[in-house]
């Protein structure tokens, strides 16, 4: 299915030529019919001798209706741009042209109408002309008589290229679909409808619809009951878990978790601008009142009425509410952007913003320094390369400068106190997860016991003779632990004994009880000489040890899958590699 939109001046024919086209009639509105004048967005389709289904957005062409044609042509990827033969191109035909020229419509058809009434020619040059100026120039165009069906197959034939050279849609893509309508159905509860443009919807799926969680209860495309409809389509969805009054026009329908509702955004503008203050954004089918602060020439940051679901690279359009006239068309380029705190800090935002036509995963990675692979996603801009830690991207340059900022903290650490917890680290560094902080340690830094210090890093030299002749005593016999006592005697307690661990030089394997740091490894390859299972007895003949010792000692070796039990009081070692 294709969905294009109709646009142009008031009483040009629009709805008419929908109506010949489909057979189906687009006004909803019994005061539309009676004042033959559209009001609110109709919706038809058919489907072409080609075989393409075409589904169509009528607009209304009035200057007091436009928020309800910008909320219909808004979603939709073409465009049908209706003049009239009879009068030429008019001021809603220049204002609808504006808009779409905004939004960055690029595929359309431009329609001549009523040319049983008058020479079609004119009008015909008159819409090329403002049309070559836009993003809709080099459209194709045909003329017609929605009366006496005068070009209605060149129509159809013109409507199926138009369908033909629509880019492919992302079926596969997180969900977000622009409401245009909500109603309720007896029987069924609240339904809504909109223009489906990326992604698939199946009954069942639950859905965010402004912060309320929902579910598909029921789906309809072009009248039709429907399993699923995939993009592009119109389509109109039965809810359940929600109110009619709890939604509204200008709300979407998302995948939940893939979308970032967002208040503040920095956008890129079409034109220049030299004011800032209130306007109003119209974006897919919202309308959303904005406080505008300029940045640079052409870079704007908006604060909404309201949060959107956006992202990087969506297109939008400002208008002025007393006006009543578009100010800009506009590009998101970042949906969570940093506050502007500091003087100079607009101009330096801006400047970054100047730097690209368009960010990619790296441009936000350098503005923001650490984002999740989700949250690039959600933004806009899928992750390439490979994570720092978890589901962690980081840009390269602050990546390097959380690595040294990291080194001379830990470095400047006191001799008996040389590391930080990993904890710590990730609090003093600013880090959302503490995986940052470990990820982070390079030689010469190292994690020991939750800790961050510099290996290798020389103790203070009392601790270090004490350690030297805690060696010296375990070096015939490494599993005979010394007692408190003789720890005590040694200088090893307290702060000195915690800077010895924290170095590496021994290590402890229950209270009390150091040895050396490659006792476990010594104790495994002793172990597994002897005839399997073995008892604690055993162990600790063949460690030449104590009880107190080798207790402690093959839990540790437990927990490490050297050694398993095989009831209360065996164990076999695991075959080694």
């Amino acid at each position: 299915m294709h969905v294009i939109a109709t646009a142009g001046h008031v009483d040009h024919g629009k709805s008419t030529l929908v109506r010949a086209l489909t057979g189906m009639e687009p006004d909803r509105w019994a005061e539309e019919r009676r004042r033959g004048m559209t009001i609110d967005l109709g919706f038809a389709w058919t489907t072409l001798r080609s075989g393409e289904r075409i589904a169509f957005v009528d607009v209304p062409g009035h200057e007091r209706f436009v928020t309800n044609m910008l909320a219909g042509v808004g979603p939709c990827p073409a465009v049908m741009i209706v003049v009239a033969a009879d009068e030429g191109w008019q001021a809603q035909s220049a204002e609808h042209l504006a808009a779409l020229d905004a939004l960055g419509v690029r595929h359309g058809l431009a329609v001549i109408t009523r040319a049983d009434l008058a020479d079609p020619e004119p009008a015909l040059r008159q819409a090329h002309g403002h049309l070559e100026k836009t993003s809709l120039a080099g459209i194709d165009s045909v003329v017609v008589s929605g009366r006496t069906r005068q070009g209605f197959a060149e129509l159809e034939a013109a409507l199926a290229r138009l369908a033909a050279a629509l880019p492919e849609t992302d079926t596969e893509g997180a969900v977000r679909l622009w409401i245009d309508r909500v109603f309720t159905v007896t029987g069924a509860g609240t339904v809504v409808t909109g223009t489906l443009t990326r992604g698939t919807l199946r009954v069942g799926d639950e859905l965010d619809a402004g912060g309320h969680q929902v579910r598909v209860r029921g789906l309809q495309t072009l009248g039709e009951k429907a399993e699923q409809v995939s993009a592009t389509a119109r389509v109109a969805i039965n809810l359940r878990g929600v109110d009619r009054d709890d939604l509204s026009r200008g709300m979407a329908l998302v995948t939940p978790g893939a979308w970032i509702p967002t208040q503040v955004i920095d956008v890129r503008l079409d034109s220049g601008m030299d004011q800032r203050g209130d306007a109003v954004l119209h974006i897919g089918s919202a309308a959303v009142p904005v406080r505008l602060r300029l940045l640079g020439a052409d870079t704007a940051r908006l604060t909404l009425g309201r949060s959107l679901p956006l992202r990087t690279g969506d297109r939008g359009l400002l208008r002025d509410p007393g006006r009543r006239e578009i100010v800009a068309g506009l590009r998101v380029l970042d949906i969570r952007p940093v506050e502007l705190r500091r003087r100079g800090a607009a101009a330096a935002r801006a400047a970054a913003l100047d730097e690209v036509d368009l960010p990619d995963s790296a441009t936000l990675l350098r503005w923001h320094g650490l984002l999740t692979g989700n949250e690039l996603t959600a933004m806009g801009c899928p992750p390439s390369g490979s994570p720092v830690a978890g589901d962690w991207y980081a840009d390269p340059g602050h990546w390097s400068s959380l690595g040294h900022r990291l080194a001379d903290q830990v470095s400047r650490r006191p001799p008996l106190d040389p590391g930080i917890t990993v904890g710590a680290a990730a609090q003093l560094l600013g880090l959302p997860d503490r995986r940052l902080a470990e990820a982070l340690v390079a030689p010469p830094l190292v994690v020991k016991a939750g800790r961050i210090l510099v290996a290798g890093r020389s103790l203070p030299p009392a601790i270090a003779r004490a350690v030297a002749e805690l060696a010296a005593g375990l070096a015939e016999h490494p599993f005979d632990a010394p007692t408190a006592e003789r720890l005590e005697e040694l200088g090893l307690t307290g702060k000195s004994l915690a800077a010895a661990l924290r170095s590496g030089a021994v290590t402890s394997i229950g209270k009390n009880v150091i040895l050396l740091p490659d006792a476990l490894d010594k104790a495994a390859d002793t172990l597994a000489r002897l005839p399997s299972p073995f008892t604690v007895s055993d162990a600790r003949v063949a460690l030449a040890t104590t009880r107190r010792v080798a207790l402690p000692l093959l839990e540790c070796l437990d927990a490490r899958g050297i050694t398993r039990r095989t009831d209360n009081d065996r164990r076999v070692c695991r075959p080694r590699d």
